[in-house]
Formats: structure tokens, C-alpha cells, sequence
């Protein structure tokens, strides 16, 4: 469970009502929390997935590729009439999946990630 808010009293408050009522532990700031990475500095908080990222980049045999300012072809049409059948469809479908978690941080590719869904 993460809990957040702006009035520090309150947020400790409620933390003893839990800590009184359940078994809790405070982990102190978040760090870490699936797959988003959270930075605190005096502008404010930065979230980011790029050890996610980097992670999808792997598993997908895709470590070693160049970045690209567009993330496909414009126009691109996919159809399930062209190219051939995939052996195996469950490892594209949870490619896409992660693909479409990435885009909390990443908005750019949401397009790109939507036609490949």
C-alpha cells in the first residue's frame, strides 16, 4: 500500500490507525513500485521506467538496437491478413501488455502501441 499526501500530520496519522489495527511496516519513502522508479528533489517528485524498459529491451532480444525519435512508421497499417502466423502469440501479447504499462511514463509511443495492439 502506498500512502501519499501533502499534509504530513495527516498522512501520519493515518499511519498509526494501520500500524494499530494491522500488521504494517513502514518502508519509508517509495523508491520503487511496479515497474516505476520515483526520484524526490526540491522541484518536486520525477517517476520513470527505465529499468522497466530496459527489461522489456531484454527480454525481447532488443538491447543492442538504436533509439529512434519515431517509435513506427507513419501510416503504418497492420492487418491479420498479412505476414505470417506467429508460432507462439502469448510472448507478442505480453510484449504489447508491457508495452502499454510502459506508456504511464512514456505517452509517445502510446499511438505506435495501440496500432500493435
Amino acid at each position: 500500500m502506498i500512502i501519499t499526501g501533502n499534509d504530513t500530520a495527516t498522512v501520519g496519522k493515518l499511519k498509526r490507525f494501520l500500524h494499530n489495527h494491522f500488521r504494517i511496516k513502514d518502508l519509508g519513502n517509495l523508491k520503487y513500485f511496479l515497474g516505476i522508479e520515483v526520484a524526490y528533489s526540491k522541484q518536486g517528485i520525477a517517476i520513470s521506467q527505465r529499468k522497466y524498459t530496459l527489461d522489456i529491451l531484454k527480454d525481447a532480444g532488443m538491447i543492442g538496437s538504436r533509439p529512434t525519435k519515431i517509435p513506427m512508421e507513419q501510416n503504418q497499417r497492420l492487418t491479420p491478413s498479412e505476414g505470417e502466423l506467429l508460432k507462439d502469440p502469448s510472448l507478442y501479447q505480453c510484449l504489447v501488455g508491457r508495452l502499454l504499462y510502459l506508456t504511464i511514463t512514456r505517452p509517445n509511443i502510446a499511438l505506435s502501441v495501440h496500432v500493435l495492439s
